[in-house]
C-alpha cells in the first residue's frame, strides 16, 4: 500500500520474476536506456514529470521563433508505444529509498525497482543569486523557450507602440549572459531575427538597430572548443553585429538592467562596465545538476553531480545507474562533458550492463567516444570540432550544413524531421519565421523602470533609442 492507502501502481509489481527497471527522466539518457532494454526480459517504467521528450539542442530555435514547440518535442508514450515491456508514468520523484529500493512519487504512490536509472539532467545555476531567475530566464525546457520568445518579441512590440505614442522608447538592448554554445546560439539568433526577419514588419522602429550584447567571464567564447574555432565564432558574431565582451563578470541583474564589471588586465575603448539597460536579459552562464542526485546520499561534486565509476554506479550501489548531466565520470583525467552525446552513449551502455547481469557475465566498462561538438552562429554560420569519422575544424557554411544534417538525423519522429526541414527551408528562402506568437502576459519585466531610469547613459557604451 502507498502512503495514502491506495495499492501500489501496476508497474511496481514484479511479474514472473522479471527484474523491474525504473528510469527517471526521459531526456536523451533516459530514452536511450529504455530503448536499449527493449529486447531484454525486464519490466521498464519510464517516469517523467512531463509527457514529452524535448530535443534540447533546438530549443533556442523555438525561443527565437524559427520552430514551433511541437517540431522538437514528441510524446513519451508515442515513442514507446511499440515497446511492450515499457510503461510510462507522468509523475515526479520526491524521495529515493535505496535500502528498500523504492521511489516515492509526488502523486503519493510508491514504485519499487530492482534497477534504477537516474537521468534527470541539469537545471540553471545562478551561482547563489537565484533571485536573478525572474529577470534573466535560462533555456532548458519548452516552457523556457516560450517565455524567451514572448520577451524578445514583446520588446519590439512595446518599442513600436511607445515610439508611435510618445516619439521615443527605451534602448532595445538584448543582453545574453554566458558565452557557451547556448549563449552564442541565442545571441546570433536574436541578431538574425532583428536584422533579417523583422526589418520590414514595423513602421515606427528599425529592428535592425537593436543591440545584442554577449557577456562572458572567461577569456573567450566557446571555451570548451579549440582556440581557432572560438576565434572564428567570435568573428562570426561580430559580423552579425553582436557585441562580445569577454572577461566581463556580471555583478547584478534586475528588472531592465544588468551590472557588469571588466575583470581582465587590459582595458580597451570597448570595455563594458557599469549598469547597462536591457529590455531582455537571458541566462546561459551556468548549470547545476538536478536536485535528485542529492536524494541518493552519494558523493557529489561542486555542481551537484553524482560521482560514478566506470559502470556508471555511485559507490556501493551496483543497482543504480546515473547518466548524462547528473553524472560525474572521469575519463583520461577529465570529466566526461554533460551534453547530449555522452548521455545517449551512457543510456545505450546501461542496456549492456543489465544484459551482462542477466547472463551472469562481467560488466563492461563505459568509455565515452567523442565524435565532436558543433554550435550555430546565426544564418548559415556555425563552428564544428569534428572528431569522427575524420578530424576537422569546420566553420561557416560547411559547418552549418553539417549541423543541419546531424540535428535532422537525431530528431525523434519522421514527422518532426520533415516539419523542421521544411521550416528551415521556408525561413531560409522567404526571410520569414512562422512561430512568432506572443502568448501569456503582455508586460515585460522592467519596461517602465527602463523608461523612467535617470540619468540615461550617454557614453559610448550605452545604446541610444532606435529611430
Amino acid at each position: 500500500m502507498n502512503q495514502i492507502g491506495r495499492p501500489l501502481t501496476p508497474p511496481t509489481q514484479n511479474h514472473g520474476g522479471r527484474p523491474r527497471v525504473a528510469i527517471v527522466g526521459a531526456g536523451f539518457g533516459g530514452l536511450h536506456a529504455a530503448k536499449a532494454l527493449k529486447d531484454l526480459p525486464v519490466d521498464v517504467t519510464v517516469i517523467d514529470r512531463r509527457n514529452h521528450h524535448t530535443f534540447q539542442p533546438l530549443l533556442y530555435q523555438v525561443a527565437l521563433a524559427v520552430l514551433s514547440p511541437a517540431d522538437i518535442a514528441q510524446p513519451i508514450r508515442t515513442i514507446f508505444r511499440g515497446q511492450s515491456n515499457t510503461q510510462v508514468l507522468m509523475d515526479e520523484v520526491t524521495a529515493i529509498d535505496s535500502e528498500k529500493r523504492e521511489l516515492s512519487l509526488k502523486s503519493g504512490a510508491a514504485i519499487g525497482y530492482d534497477y534504477l536509472v537516474l537521468a534527470t539532467g541539469a537545471t540553471h545555476s545562478y551561482f547563489g543569486h537565484d533571485e536573478w531567475a525572474a529577470q534573466a530566464p535560462g533555456l532548458k525546457s519548452i516552457e523556457d523557450a516560450i517565455e524567451i520568445r514572448r520577451r524578445v518579441l514583446l520588446a519590439f512590440e512595446l518599442a513600436e507602440r511607445e515610439k508611435q505614442e510618445q516619439g521615443t522608447h527605451p534602448p532595445l538592448n538584448f543582453v545574453v549572459i554566458g558565452g557557451g554554445p547556448t549563449g552564442v546560439e541565442l545571441a546570433g539568433a536574436i541578431s538574425d531575427i532583428a536584422k533579417l526577419y523583422m526589418r520590414h514588419d514595423f513602421r515606427h522602429i528599425d529592428p535592425s538597430k537593436a543591440r545584442v550584447i554577449l557577456l562572458d567571464a572567461g577569456k573567450r567564447v566557446l571555451a570548451a572548443y579549440p582556440p581557432d574555432l572560438s576565434a572564428k565564432a567570435e568573428a562570426s558574431l561580430a559580423k552579425l553585429g553582436v557585441e562580445v565582451h569577454t572577461e566581463t563578470h556580471v555583478n547584478g541583474v534586475g528588472p531592465g538592467w544588468v551590472e557588469a564589471k571588466f575583470t581582465g588586465d587590459v582595458r580597451g575603448a570597448n570595455t563594458l562596465e557599469g549598469k547597462l539597460e536591457a529590455v531582455v536579459t537571458l541566462w546561459a552562464a551556468g548549470v547545476s545538476a538536478s536536485p535528485l542526485g542529492k536524494m541518493l546520499g552519494a558523493p557529489l561534486d561542486k555542481r551537484g553531480c553524482v560521482i560514478v565509476n566506470e559502470h556508471l554506479n555511485p559507490p556501493d550501489h551496483n543497482e543504480i545507474f546515473v547518466l548524462g548531466d547528473l553524472a560525474h565520470l572521469e575519463q583520461d583525467g577529465r570529466q566526461v562533458p554533460g551534453v547530449a552525446q555522452p548521455a545517449m552513449q551512457m543510456g545505450d551502455h546501461v542496456g549492456r550492463l543489465i544484459a551482462a547481469d542477466l547472463r551472469g557475465e562481467k560488466r563492461p566498462s563505459f568509455r565515452y567516444f567523442d565524435k565532436g561538438d558543433m554550435a550555430t552562429i546565426g544564418r548559415m554560420a556555425a563552428v564544428a570540432n569534428v572528431k569522427w569519422p575524420f578530424r576537422s575544424h569546420m566553420s561557416g557554411l560547411p559547418a552549418w550544413v553539417t549541423w543541419l544534417v546531424v540535428h535532422i538525423f537525431f530528431l525523434i519522429g519522421f514527422r518532426n524531421r520533415i516539419s523542421v526541414f521544411m521550416a528551415w527551408v521556408w525561413s531560409y528562402f522567404t526571410f520569414t519565421r512562422g512561430a512568432r506568437l506572443i502568448t501569456g502576459d503582455q508586460r515585460l519585466p522592467g519596461w517602465r523602470e527602463i523608461e523612467e531610469a535617470e540619468p540615461r547613459h550617454e557614453d559610448s557604451r550605452s545604446a541610444t533609442p532606435v529611430s
